[in-house]
């Protein structure tokens, strides 16, 4: 039996893949990278040290952290104005809020990003139980362990935790958890998020229902 749903954070809760696609091609430039959006592609769900640090060294150039406090500099300033919720999100998060299933966040993203996104999603932040964060583990996805120490935190098994994801790296994580794996197409094709293991796939985020996560028969 489900109790505990788990959501990754950008492009799954948050309209945020742009903004930070954004703010790292302006940062990277200020250290001789001209990364255009398809470059970060392979990078999604995996960390912005990754995403930031895989683009750069592709090009060429050293990944140094201080090129993602740079741009999460600029990150922050765009959120601010621009970020959003993904389409029906903050209904489905109501859904089940009101269900009395206990909600997590388990994001590979630093503290300050994951912080700032829940701050855009125009839902009481104490909805989340526990916050995860990238800070939190040095295995990020596609290894299981932000899920599972999300899992930890809520009190709950992991065969009874459902996670939402966008990403291939998300789906693969969760499964490896051992927890039903839901997939968003807000980011990449059904297909490709069914062929990465997800037990159900849905256009979006708002169109998930509390069957999907398992809440409800």
């Amino acid at each position: 039996m489900i109790r505990a749903i788990i959501f990754d954070m950008d492009g799954c809760l948050a309209d945020t893949e742009p903004i930070i696609t954004a703010a790292s091609i302006r940062g990277l430039a200020e250290y001789g990278v001209a990364a255009k959006p398809e470059d970060f592609i392979p990078f999604v769900g995996r960390g912005d040290d990754l995403f930031v640090g895989g683009v750069a060294e592709k090009y060429g150039v050293p990944y140094k952290v201080e090129m993602k406090e740079r741009v999460y500099e600029i990150y922050l300033d765009l959120v601010g104005k621009d970020g959003k919720p993904i389409r029906g999100v903050p209904e489905l998060l109501r859904k089940i809020h009101d269900s009395g299933a206990l909600m997590a966040v388990g994001s590979s993203a630093d503290k300050v990003k994951v912080e700032a996104n829940i701050a855009c999603l125009g839902v009481p932040r104490e909805w989340f139980t526990a916050v995860v964060d990238g800070t939190m583990s040095p295995k990020k996805k596609p290894a299981p362990d932000l899920f599972l120490i999300a899992a930890r935190l809520l009190g709950a098994e992991p065969a009874e935790c459902a996670v939402v994801e966008d990403a291939v790296h998300g789906i693969e994580a969760a499964r490896a958890a051992g927890m039903r794996a839901v997939g968003v197409a807000n980011t990449l094709p059904e297909a490709e998020l069914l062929s990465s293991g997800a037990d159900v796939v849905r256009p979006g985020t708002g169109d998930v229902t509390l069957a999907d996560l398992g809440l409800e028969a």
